[in-house]
């Protein structure tokens, strides 16, 4: 799946990733009030806009990008009905041809990161059958249970040719407060980046590893010095965008090749529409994913320009 990837963003050139992380504030009033008056004002109403949502900024992006990143969380707040928009979205996005990152931040003791391992990745057997389940091309990892809540998922990875980013150094705020405490000399984020870089040696796809890693575009200089601990690891980059990155930041996330590295905007994207320089442009609620697109066009600009491509 990491060469499938890497083709699809040398295709668009657009190290880009668009994260379908929709807040029921975001999504347009005429979509809210159409979904409520189907449905009533109930999970299921929310989850019907989510998902007319979802599915206008998809039409109006995917020849533009290589992959989308949905976060699970913002489907599983309004219960099984959102979980059901979740697995709607997985699969309009393969049907656009997109590679999908599941956002969903799993790790745990050995058994059930292999339940979740198989859940979201793999195949679960059902008596003398197997079904995948939601089927994301790749999955976020939370690693600090150490190798045995992360094996489950790089041992279901190999058998479905699926890849891994495993949480390095997080674009929050308070990320600090663990992640950058020294250990024996060094913060205990780059401790992570060499036990990355250790897993994704023996799971390598033609020139990167298919066991990335998330480290987030609002650390630069941590970025730096854990792209040279990570050489051949695919670098997911949250933070660009409303959490503050900009293409300037991100040149050294990258590869002298280009590559190395995926920049994700969440609601610089999905809710571009509220922005004054996008209403500018003559944007309404009414053609909010007409904004999302020139959104990524921005972004691939400048991202483009700060790489000097």
């Amino acid at each position: 799946m990491i060469n499938m990837l890497i083709e699809k963003i040398k295709k668009t050139n657009a190290p880009i990733v668009v994260g379908l992380d929709p807040m029921l504030s975001y999504v347009p009033k005429p979509l809210l009030d159409a979904a409520f008056a189907q449905f009533g004002e109930t999970p299921e109403g929310a989850a019907e806009a989510v998902w007319q949502y979802n599915k206008g900024i998809v039409d109006a992006v995917y020849d533009l990008i290589p992959a989308v990143k949905p976060q699970i969380a913002m489907y599983e707040q309004f219960g099984i009905e959102g979980v059901k928009v979740f697995q709607k979205t997985v699969d309009y996005c393969h049907e656009k041809g997109l590679v999908v990152i599941g956002d969903v931040k799993r790790g745990d003791i050995g058994s059930t990161s292999a339940a979740y391992a198989a859940g979201h990745l793999g195949r679960v057997q059902i008596g003398s059958k197997s079904y995948q389940a939601f089927n994301e091309d790749f999955a976020t990892v939370n690693p600090y249970l150490g190798t045995d809540g992360i094996k489950p998922f790089i041992d279901v990875c190999r058998e479905e040719k699926k890849g891994l980013f495993i949480l390095v150094k997080t674009s929050n705020p308070s990320s600090g407060e663990f992640q950058d405490r020294i250990i024996d000399g060094k913060p205990l984020y780059e401790h992570v980046g060499e036990k990355v870089a250790e897993w994704g040696a023996d799971c390598m796809g033609d020139s990167y590893s298919y066991i990335g890693a998330v480290v987030g575009a609002t650390y630069p200089e941590q970025g730096w010095a854990l792209r040279r601990i990570m050489p051949k690891a695919f670098i997911l980059v949250p933070g660009y965008g409303a959490q503050g990155g900009q293409g300037k930041d991100l040149v050294h996330f990258f590869n002298a090749d280009g590559l190395g590295a995926i920049v994700n905007s969440s609601r610089g994207i999905i809710a571009a529409y509220r922005q004054e320089k996008y209403k500018e442009q003559g944007i309404t609620p009414e053609n909010y994913a007409d904004a999302s697109r020139l959104a990524v066009e921005d972004m691939i600009a400048d991202i483009a320009g700060a790489l000097g491509a």
